[in-house]
């Protein structure tokens, strides 16, 4: 019984804490004004970085808000609070835009270097839950992230506060994104090890196999030629090429349905029982479509052509896809 009650508890304060956060960004969705479109505009005509500050646990929501900046078409970078009167605010541009998020305001090691930006007339924006602190007066923008209490029970962890700047954060960059007219081939050229960097930059002939490795065999070969072709290149499937162009494919699934008829002779040629129509794509096209198309026709390969000629210019499968990492 009193590990039941005990485990009701916990998730009574799990609850509470979701809904105390989730209101409090319901709250402040309804609040959102000219401030925030200045800070977005600000982003926008930055020739520089957004150098984004803070310290202790503001300081790690605004590594976060750095990032997701910089990976959204907005150069930025972090400048721990502690660290810039030691060096680090060398970094500093006058042609930057720097933000600086603090709750109360008030964080000393803010306010030790905040007035070299000022004297700099280095655009300062604030985030803080006290628009009557020392760091909202020194800001050219005060982004108001009002909330009513931390979801810690304690009230002293802070929760809703930095749950709300992190908001506030990836709405200014989404934001900033669109108003950039920045697209997902954008984003993929700041992610280039990810799945989707990869989806949108790897193209068909990237990972194509091409010349000697395709599988080849002419319209009046044998079917015995073609199964001895498909066993050495290992694609499951072989060309039937006539002057450059593929007039035919055959494929494993072609082969068991063409074993199953006792009436015909693996001497018999190729051009018989070929599928004559087979699909194709364009080299161009990324190698995220072969797969879409692959799955789209059942098929387990798709022959590359050259949008102009029409000429074959290779052959994928799906663990050519897989293999690079593309499905």
């Amino acid at each position: 019984m009193g590990e039941k009650k005990s485990d009701n508890k916990i998730i009574n304060r799990v609850k509470a804490v979701l809904l105390t956060e989730s209101e409090a960004i319901k709250n402040l969705s309804e609040l959102v004004d000219e401030q925030f479109v200045a800070a977005v505009k600000l982003f926008l005509n930055c020739s520089g970085k957004v150098i984004i500050t803070g310290i202790g646990k503001s300081g790690l929501i605004g590594k976060k808000i750095s990032a997701t900046l910089s990976s959204t078409g907005t150069p930025s970078s972090f400048l721990h609070a502690a660290e810039a009167t030691h060096g680090d605010i060398g970094v500093l541009q006058d042609n930057d835009v720097v933000m600086a998020i603090s709750n109360s305001g008030e964080s000393d090691e803010l306010l030790t270097f905040l007035p070299f930006v000022k004297r700099r007339k280095i655009s300062l924006i604030s985030l803080t839950a006290n628009t009557k602190s020392t760091l909202a007066s020194l800001a050219d923008i005060v982004l108001h992230a009002r909330f009513n209490q931390e979801a810690c029970a304690l009230g002293l962890a802070p929760t809703t506060s930095s749950t709300l700047a992190l908001a506030i954060g990836d709405a200014l960059a989404i934001a900033t994104l669109e108003a950039r007219g920045f697209q997902s081939e954008d984003f993929a050229k700041s992610h280039p090890a990810g799945t989707l960097g990869r989806q949108l930059v790897v193209s068909v002939q990237d990972v194509m196999r091409r010349d000697s490795m395709i599988p080849v065999v002419q319209p009046n070969d044998t079917v015995a030629s073609a199964i001895i072709e498909m066993t050495k290149k290992g694609m499951g499937m072989t060309l039937i090429m006539e002057n450059g162009y593929a007039v035919g494919i055959f494929t494993d699934g072609d082969l068991r349905r063409f074993l199953q008829d006792t009436t015909k002779s693996i001497s018999e040629n190729i051009s018989n029982v070929m599928t004559k129509t087979p699909h194709t794509i364009s080299k161009q096209k990324l190698a995220v479509h072969a797969a879409e198309l692959m799955e789209k026709k059942l098929i387990s390969q798709i022959i590359v052509i050259d949008e102009d000629t029409k000429h074959v210019e290779g052959v994928v499968n799906m663990h050519d896809l897989m293999q690079a990492k593309v499905i």
